[in-house]
């Protein structure tokens, strides 16, 4: 678990989640990668006690800021006999059997890496972060879960993902020291990772093993979190393409997806650019209808993730807001996407520079889905 300036509501939250594992860890390794907003003395100090107390082994090092994926290689040198490494982000809470659920599929041999499936702690804290779970969850539940069908997951979320321990390992040095046009890559490290993995058998999702995290609650916070996906997705994609066999089904996944990038952008503009100017067409009427339906349709997966700690009608209102949704991926988020492609070779983190930009208030709550 890296640590970089985050609240430490949110910190002892997954911690907690941690000791409160069906299936415990073997240990866990807390990096805090020179944060400068807090030294979490207090954190650490119940940490230590409670840990103990509960039979789990650790270790809790402070660093100089390295980035992320440096707090991650001082994890794996302080576990240098685990089976599977699991990564998990500051700002994340483990549902009771998240890492029980997590490591089943290893029982397959060919299976080198194993994504969770990740929604919002914070879902009712406004407007943004209950269209933005509702758009990644159902991402996850329905694009994420048909890669996972042929075992060709292409990312892996931070918050909660596992790898065999030979993955990350004998990929240490290239994890660490990945450039693109000469400039240091600091993000993009659980798709880098679940690439290692494509490259030696099966990446699939495991939609059972849920993890709660902080979810952005300003637009600014957002956008800036957004441009860093689509950067880091567009640096990838040339990855996959050198380095990717054609005879894994990632490569051809990956493929597809930006054919209908590229395919999509064309018929939407022929459609409400040259058909009105050169043929004199208005754009069809089922464009204002039909992308709400597709999404509605596609959104029920959302509604099958149940949680204790929100009732049903919330959800289902959660649900009704797919239009809004599906406007901001038709507009804001594909101008925010292609800005991304443009400007890949901008490769600083973006987020979190001046502390925590969201923080728990109010006493800690305990999602779990429902049985």
């Amino acid at each position: 678990m890296p640590v970089y300036n985050e609240d430490p509501g949110y910190l002892r939250l997954g911690l907690e989640s941690l000791l409160r594992q069906t299936r415990p860890p073997d240990s866990v390794h807390i990096v805090d990668d020179g944060s400068t907003s807090s030294d979490y003395a207090e954190v650490r100090a119940w940490w230590e006690e409670a840990s103990r107390a509960a039979g789990v082994a650790g270790t809790w090092r402070r660093v100089p800021n390295g980035g992320k994926r440096r707090a991650q290689a001082h994890a794996v040198t302080a576990g240098p006999r685990a089976d599977v490494y699991v990564t998990v982000d500051s700002d994340s809470c483990l549902a009771p059997d998240a890492l029980e659920e997590v490591l089943a599929p290893f029982a397959r041999p060919r299976v080198q890496s194993v994504a969770g499936l990740v929604t919002a702690t914070n879902n009712r804290a406004g407007l943004l972060v209950r269209i933005t779970d509702l758009w990644f969850v159902t991402c996850q539940l329905v694009d994420r879960s048909g890669q996972s069908a042929v075992g060709a997951v292409m990312v892996n979320s931070g918050p909660l993902a596992a790898y065999r321990a030979a993955v990350v390992r004998d990929n240490l040095d290239g994890y660490l020291n990945e450039t693109f046009l000469g400039r240091p890559v600091t993000f993009s490290d659980d798709s880098l990772l679940t690439l290692y993995a494509q490259e030696r058998g099966l990446t699939v999702q495991q939609p059972s093993a849920v993890v709660f995290t902080a979810m952005p609650e300003r637009w600014s916070h957002f956008s800036r979190m957004y441009l860093r996906w689509m950067r880091g997705s567009t640096i990838r994609s040339v990855w996959r393409m050198r380095y990717l066999s054609p005879a894994r089904p990632a490569f051809w996944l990956h493929l597809l997806r930006w054919f209908q990038l590229v395919l999509t952008q064309l018929v939407v503009g022929w459609l409400l650019l040259v058909e009105p100017a050169v043929f004199g067409n208005p754009p069809p009427a089922s464009m204002l209808w039909i992308p709400f339906l597709i999404g509605w349709a596609l959104g029920l997966r959302y509604l099958g993730l149940v949680r204790s700690d929100e009732p049903v009608r919330a959800r289902v209102l959660t649900w009704l807001m797919m239009p809004l949704a599906t406007v901001l991926a038709w507009t804001v988020l594909r101008w925010l996407r292609w800005y991304g492609i443009a400007t890949c070779a901008r490769t600083g983190w973006g987020t979190r520079r001046h502390g925590a930009e969201v923080s728990l208030t109010g006493p800690p709550p305990a999602p779990a889905p429902a049985p």
